[in-house]
């Protein structure tokens, strides 16, 4: 049988209220560890109750803020290096410009000299 928060929760809620309330009828000279003992269920039945209010699903939420934390900063990575190749294939298609630019240049013709 699996554990299972939403039906453990109103439980543990109901033995914090019953708790807290018997305090009132056992809180005096005549049982003070006794009063003392309701004291402590109380408030162990209401920090029970309150982690499984918080439950698996906070916890969860946490460890998936942690990998979007990791992702974030994978992508920032990959963008980084994005803009160093785009940069780079820039200044290549300008080399690239300029060679074609050389080539389609005509050749110059060979000026003849006064011959003497």
């Amino acid at each position: 049988m699996a554990f299972k928060p939403t039906i453990w929760y109103p439980i543990a809620v109901v033995l914090s209220v019953v708790n807290f309330i018997a305090i009132g009828f056992t809180a005096g000279p005549a049982q003070p560890l006794h009063g003392a003992t309701h004291a402590v269920l109380a408030l162990a039945f209401g920090f029970w109750a309150h982690r499984l209010r918080r439950g698996p699903a906070v916890s969860e939420l946490e460890a998936r803020l942690e990998g979007l934390e990791v992702e974030m900063s994978r992508l920032e990575a990959l963008e980084g290096e994005v803009s160093k190749m785009q940069q780079e294939l820039s200044e290549t298609q300008e080399r690239l410009d300029f060679a074609e630019r050389l080539l389609a240049q005509k050749p110059e013709t060979p000026r003849v000299g006064p011959q003497i």
